[in-house]
């Protein structure tokens, strides 16, 4: 058995949760916020068996795309001096990140 934590961009989450209860994943749901833009993010905890696991990365990625957004950097870049670079940038964001960890015992009281 295993233990995923999916890291999904809330905008992703709904769909995702959808197809998961479809398929019969059992999943808690977590609000987090991270990475480079702090945006809302949500963390699933998924239990399944191994022989399960494949469907479920598959389901990950029909349900979560990247996509990009313009930022405007506020922190200084290059050479002391230089200033504040403010044309925006182009930067990838969503799709999701899964960690996937042996679980030890399982016990369901």
């Amino acid at each position: 058995m295993k233990l995923v934590l999916a890291i999904v961009q809330d905008a992703d989450t709904p769909g995702l949760m959808r197809s998961l209860s479809e398929q019969g994943f059992e999943v808690t749901k977590l609000a987090s916020t991270g990475g480079f833009l702090r945006e809302g993010n949500t963390t699933l905890m998924i239990g399944v068996q191994d022989e399960r696991l494949p469907h479920l990365k598959t389901l990950v990625a029909q349900n979560c795309r990247s996509r990009s957004r313009l930022v405007t950097p506020s922190v200084p870049m290059g050479e002391q001096g230089e200033g504040l670079v403010s044309d925006p940038v182009e930067v990838p964001v969503g799709g999701a990140v899964m960690f996937v960890v042996e679980v030890a015992e399982f016990v369901r009281v």
